[in-house]
């Protein structure tokens, strides 16, 4: 008997072990991020989101309460949305909302500081800024001239003065109003 040949069989079969651990590891580690439940999350707010440059709008969504089949042209409601500056030190400015559903006007200091947030309107369950420190409220109505329904999105083009200007189709809200009976 050789006492190399048994010092062989050992090591090959020490080799061969480590070797379908690797691959066992390997083949493991594969299947861990391609396909997870977290990689497609949406977060739970009541609008939509999107970006232009170093500008991120976050929570998009008209504020509204459908009491009949649609809400009517000539009611004015409220747009509500947040946005992010990503550049820590370029301010940018909403210069101006346009949709086809009708026309936004916006109130106050529109100024999207460097590495700092805008936020227009106060959604449903949020405190008020101007109530948490002394800030200049933003709020932007549109003044329908079409009829909108909940369930439906809705062009609106956010223009800024220097990163230019991205349209999202933004959902409608009703906020914090409790559901309506059936009729």
């Amino acid at each position: 008997m050789n006492p190399f040949d048994t010092r062989r069989a050992a090591t090959t079969r020490a080799s061969l072990a480590l070797g379908a651990l690797l691959v066992a590891g390997a083949l493991a580690g594969c299947g861990a991020g391609q396909i997870s439940q977290t990689a497609t999350q949406e977060p739970a707010v009541n609008g939509t989101s999107g970006t232009v440059a170093n500008l991120a709008l976050r929570n998009v969504h008209v504020q509204a309460v459908e009491t009949v089949d649609a809400v009517q042209p000539g009611k004015s409601v409220p747009l509500i949305l947040s946005v992010s500056n990503q550049s820590p030190d370029t301010p940018d400015k909403l210069v101006s909302i346009t949709s086809n559903v009708g026309s936004v006007s916006l109130t106050g200091d529109t100024t999207v500081p460097a590495g700092g947030v805008l936020a227009v309107g106060t959604p449903d369950g949020v405190t008020a800024l101007s109530q948490v420190e002394a800030a200049d409220a933003v709020e932007a109505a549109v003044a329908l001239n079409t009829p909108i329904r909940n369930g439906l999105t809705y062009a609106f083009t956010f223009n800024f003065e220097k990163a230019g200007s991205t349209t999202l189709a933004v959902p409608i809200s009703a906020g914090a109003a409790p559901r309506r009976e059936a009729q």
